[in-house]
């Protein structure tokens, strides 16, 4: 009993801290998002209509549904750093740290490099195993409604999807040492990258899919082709493990340079 009510015994003013994170995931998903949607499905739209990926355009219900399935997703993820970071009973045996030099500055900013990779890795047999038969329904299946993506899909998941994404967060503060800050930046850019891929347009350069280092990276064209035919490109960030484990389409190249034709 006691392990249960510590379990539950957070400290005073958690309700504030859960709407600070609330509003700290809400903002970055909306002021990102938003961003990308006002600047390519608005402001611009007429111009840069013809470059768009997949030609057509999603229909009202669908950013709705985005953006609906995105708000769940945003008060799962503000509930975890409660359970965790606000808990009592199970701060003590996280790796977090609170002095931004407290283990110095060149593990501060190689974290960064550490994160990226573990989420990287995590992502990507997460997405494949969400993908398998007989769990893609239950669990996976909202995310792919969106079959011609705009920017409100990045964090259009299941609820049981978005638990799953929220994994990386207990894998990094139970296994690699992270300040506060390294969790806000890194988050940050995490969605500015899943909101990019989800963008509908390709913004990396003609011929960047087969350079040496574009070969590597994840790009706009490679996730809207995950979205359009559920196979193939599973990766977030990188293209490593989906090189590795055969798993890029063999028609990501042309596709890349046939939407690069447009432009």
């Amino acid at each position: 009993m006691n392990s249960i009510f510590l379990l539950v015994k957070f400290k005073p003013m958690t309700v504030e801290k859960y709407l600070q994170i609330l509003f700290s995931i809400g903002s970055r998903y909306y002021l990102v998002a938003g961003a990308y949607f006002l600047i390519f499905y608005v402001l611009f739209k007429k111009g840069l209509s013809n470059k768009k990926i997949q030609a057509a355009y999603p229909k009202l219900n669908d950013y709705l549904r985005e953006i609906g399935y995105s708000l769940g997703t945003i008060i799962l993820f503000a509930a975890v750093p409660i359970f965790i970071v606000q808990n009592p009973a199970v701060r003590p045996y996280t790796t977090l740290y609170d002095r931004m030099d407290g283990l110095g500055w060149a593990y501060y900013w190689f974290a960064y490099l550490l994160m990226f990779l573990m989420h990287d890795t995590y992502f990507y047999w997460a997405h494949r195993i969400m993908h398998h038969p007989s769990i893609f329904k239950w669990v996976h299946k909202v995310h792919h409604l969106s079959t011609n993506p705009s920017p409100w899909a990045a964090y259009a998941f299941h609820p049981l999807e978005s638990i799953v994404e929220t994994g990386i967060f207990v894998l990094f503060v139970f296994t690699i040492p992270v300040h506060q800050s390294h969790i806000y930046l890194f988050f940050f850019f995490s969605i500015i990258y899943n909101a990019y891929g989800h963008l509908g347009w390709e913004l990396y350069p003609a011929g960047f899919s087969k350079s040496w280092i574009g070969k590597w990276i994840n790009t706009s064209v490679s996730h809207n082709q995950h979205h359009k035919y559920f196979k193939g490109n599973y990766g977030l960030y990188l293209l490593f493990w989906d090189r590795v484990m055969g798993t890029l389409r063999e028609d990501y190249d042309t596709a890349f340079e046939k939407v690069k034709q447009k432009q």
